[in-house]
């Protein structure tokens, strides 16, 4: 019998961290695929599948998987500037209201969850608008999750988010998203491995369509979610 050398608790801790259940209002923000929906760039499962491939090869593989990396080893090294110049750096790259609203509402909401639960870092370590990244990769180093497992639980939960608000306001059904997961499962860790091969100066999201969809659902006249 092989014995497994990943700390159980630091599994458990990182499912936690990626639940559909944490509750920090994840499910309310679609991160502009609501207004992709209404303007009729995604309409089934194969648009589905193709936008959020883009989105990951150009969105989450060059921003948040390695910039996650950077923070969690910035908090593991008690790196004070690092964790603020990258938190200003995730915050500088959104590129519309909403997104910008969704990662600082997101981290406040981790913010007060890690604050009852007693899990907070010192006193005068979170940046003064701590990022959700930012509060993840401090959940992570503090449960002693490894990095690759973190960004993986990170893309995972970006999945699982997206295809929850695809399932609500597209004709898609539970067995179409399945779908999508298992064919998109390999891409989540092909984009970790080249998230992870990226020099600072590589990183930056390339996403004008995202962009354009998330600043035009801020005035899209029927919605269902925040963004």
């Amino acid at each position: 019998m092989v014995e497994s050398t990943r700390d159980p608790l630091a599994l458990m801790g990182l499912l936690q961290l990626v639940s559909p259940a944490l509750p920090i209002g994840a499910f309310a923000w679609s991160q502009g695929l609501e207004s992709a929906f209404e303007l009729g760039w995604v309409s089934d499962e194969q648009s589905l599948r193709e936008w959020l491939t883009g989105v990951l090869q150009d969105g989450l593989t060059v921003c948040e998987l390695p910039v996650l990396a950077r923070l969690q080893l910035a908090w593991a090294n008690e790196d004070r500037a690092a964790l603020q110049s990258w938190n200003d750096w995730l915050q500088a790259s959104r590129e519309s209201a909403e997104l910008a609203d969704e990662d600082l509402r997101l981290g406040q909401a981790l913010a007060r969850l890690l604050g009852d639960l007693e899990l907070l870092p010192a006193a005068g370590w979170l940046p003064p608008r701590p990022a959700y990244v930012t509060l993840f990769a401090w959940l992570a180093h503090r449960r002693g999750v490894a990095v690759d497992d973190a960004q993986l639980g990170f893309a995972w939960a970006w999945l699982e988010n997206q295809l929850a608000a695809a399932c609500k306001a597209l004709p898609l059904g539970q067995t179409a998203a399945q779908r999508l997961i298992e064919r998109l499962r390999p891409e989540l860790a092909t984009a970790v491995g080249a998230a992870n091969a990226l020099t600072d100066a590589e990183l930056g999201p390339a996403l004008p369509g995202l962009a354009l969809a998330s600043a035009l659902h801020e005035t899209q006249y029927s919605r269902l979610f925040r963004s």
